[in-house]
């Protein structure tokens, strides 16, 4: 599969998403250039990571519209899918703390070269393609700013030992390797000092200033960041304990989401 250039184009007015106790929430509209980096503010429980899922195709929405790099949604999910990644989404991107940077690295090379390349690239010689999957991780390594030689082991190094700000490095890195057009990340700012935020900004504006357009879920948003708010969006406080109600339960949803997809 060639490289892909430029980032994808979000534009979506009126989007809504309900869940089986009320709305997580409505009203969203939100229009971002390709290589934006587009900040979903609001506190926990005001529908962040679901809009997320939305705008990644991993979630359908109940009403309104949305476009993400010429795909409409909610008919053309698989497509939106395509141009997509995950990163740092609990439930659904999970890194497993006994299995070391390295293991994950290769496991989702594997991945991208079995399920990720067009029928060509399945076809070249296996050197190539081993070839080629180094490079991405490589570029993907570089991209999200994880020096594998700076960790306690190198690439033997368990997740269990990464720092909090590593591991959020690190799967970035892997959701990097399939150079999606859109990249969503969530919790970006969770448990992390006012230090460890500025280098996350910073890491997710080089990605968008190289191309990659990114939408980030935090509590509060960056200066100069295409700002959405779910919280603005809420309907009442009944609704919005719906909403809580919801994302308290979202494992099993994302979970079914991911299923859906066969990969983050």
């Amino acid at each position: 599969m060639g490289e892909r250039v430029g980032g994808a184009r979000v534009a979506a007015e009126g989007l809504g998403v309900k869940g089986p106790r009320g709305w997580a929430f409505r009203g969203i509209s939100v229009e971002a250039e390709p290589g934006s980096l587009v900040a979903v503010e609001g506190p926990s429980g005001s529908g962040r990571t679901c809009l997320l899922l939305a705008l990644t195709g991993r979630m359908k929405i109940a009403e309104g519209t949305a476009t993400v790099g010429g795909a409409r949604l909610p008919k053309q999910l698989s497509a939106v899918r395509r141009v997509s990644a995950l990163a740092h989404v609990p439930g659904v991107t999970d890194l497993d703390p006994a299995l070391t940077v390295g293991e994950h690295l290769r496991e989702r090379a594997l991945l991208q070269r079995r399920f990720g390349d067009s029928l060509r690239g399945l076809l070249r010689p296996r050197g190539e393609r081993a070839a080629e999957a180094g490079r991405r991780v490589g570029a993907a390594l570089a991209a999200a700013g994880l020096d594998l030689e700076a960790l306690p082991k190198g690439s033997r190094t368990a997740v269990r030992d990464l720092e909090r700000l590593e591991a959020l490095r690190l799967s970035v890195a892997l959701a990097l390797v399939g150079r999606p057009l859109l990249l969503g990340i969530d919790d970006t700012d969770l448990k992390l000092s006012d230090g460890e935020r500025d280098e996350v900004w910073s890491l997710l504006r080089s990605l968008a200033d190289a191309g990659t357009t990114v939408v980030a879920v935090c509590s509060e948003a960056p200066a100069g960041a295409v700002r959405v708010s779910t919280q603005e969006n809420q309907d009442d406080s009944d609704d919005h304990r719906a909403a809580e109600d919801d994302e308290a339960d979202q494992g099993e949803e994302k979970a079914d989401a991911l299923a859906e997809t066969g990969r983050a």
